[in-house]
């Protein structure tokens, strides 16, 4: 894990001045470093608020300069280089910029194309992983394009590197579109919103007067918030799983996610499932779209008095459900 190759690195000494961490998540094991000193870069909810609770700086994007920097890699290739591009660029030449992952996030490909750029020590093996150091040159020793950058996913719609489906609209997104009714409730919660796709073509049905975008991916919620600029919508970066409003709406559409980490766990989706319940005034709907061999129907009875599969193919799976059961009533 990411925390004994820290300790591998740092020992039991908290490494001077300030420092900067980028990705940094709930499990990591940042024992190396006195709480107050280095500032985290974590985007997704649910661990940006576990690591406040722990007294850490936490930020959504980095601010001021530092002393060091560890850059945790990311699976998506275009994140990890955009992480480091992030890092060296507030450090002076000469700071130690390490670089942590695991196998199978890339790191020795990482590592690979960092000796072909600067000088490289200190390469450290625990855990299915590498650590390693990086001292800075000087000048502009990074590819040029390596920092985040816009991309157009779809027109007028622009996406950033790392979000959930950056290339363009996800095809279960698409097909849970094309299955909405054309009239759809006043009060929406796009549970997962992502960088917004979905949210557009809701707002272009007639009877909308409402629609709350709810992503607990920072950097998908910047993009869903310049994707979306109708004034029906609402922002939320919050975790799904736990989200609720001040009063209960009639419609929620979802494409909930699937993975943690790189296998499937379709308790993640029956957790979505009953955030959505939670949602819902019992006459509210519920649309979903699910890849076609994840168990829902059991989750989605639990929570609803009506369940039916409105199509799909043979990827896809759509689903609708009403009358939802207040938390503890019984099937």
């Amino acid at each position: 894990m990411a925390g004994s190759r820290l300790e591998l690195v740092f020992g039991g000494t908290p490494p001077e001045g300030r420092w900067l961490l980028i990705g940094a998540g709930a499990a990591t094991d940042l024992s190396p470093f006195d709480a107050a000193r280095p500032q985290i870069v974590q985007g997704f909810y649910p661990d940006h608020r576990a690591l406040q609770a722990r007294g850490h700086e936490v930020v959504t994007e980095p601010s001021g300069a530092f002393d060091g920097a560890v850059v945790f890699l990311p699976r998506a290739r275009a994140e990890a280089r955009a992480r480091i591009a992030e890092a060296a660029g507030r450090l002076a030449p000469g700071a130690a910029l390490w670089i942590d992952g695991q196998k199978t996030d890339g790191i020795d490909a990482v590592l690979k194309e960092m000796r072909g750029l600067a000088p490289v020590d200190e390469v450290q093996s625990r855990g299915h992983g590498k650590i390693f150091r990086v001292t800075l040159p000087g000048g502009g020793w990074l590819p040029e394009d390596w920092p985040a950058r816009d991309h157009q996913a779809a027109p007028g719609m622009v996406t950033r590197p790392g979000v959930f489906s950056a290339d363009g609209p996800d095809p279960a997104s698409q097909a849970l579109a094309a299955a909405l009714p054309d009239k759809l409730p006043t009060r929406i919660v796009d549970l997962g919103a992502g960088w917004g796709w979905l949210s557009a073509q809701i707002l272009r049905h007639p009877g909308v007067e409402q629609l709350h975008l709810v992503e607990a991916d920072a950097a998908a919620l910047d993009c869903a918030r310049r994707n979306v600029t109708d004034p029906r919508a609402r922002f939320h970066w919050a975790d799904a799983l736990d989200f609720r409003l001040p009063e209960p709406v009639n419609g929620v559409v979802m494409n909930p996610p699937f993975h943690e980490g790189r296998a499937a766990d379709p308790k993640l989706g029956a957790g979505f499932i009953r955030a959505a319940a939670g949602l819902l005034t019992g006459a509210g709907r519920l649309w979903m779209v699910a890849n076609r061999h994840l168990p829902y129907e059991q989750a989605l009875r639990e929570c609803f008095a009506e369940v039916a599969e409105l199509g799909g193919d043979s990827r896809f799976k759509i689903l609708t459900a009403s009358g939802a059961r207040r938390p503890g009533a019984r099937p």
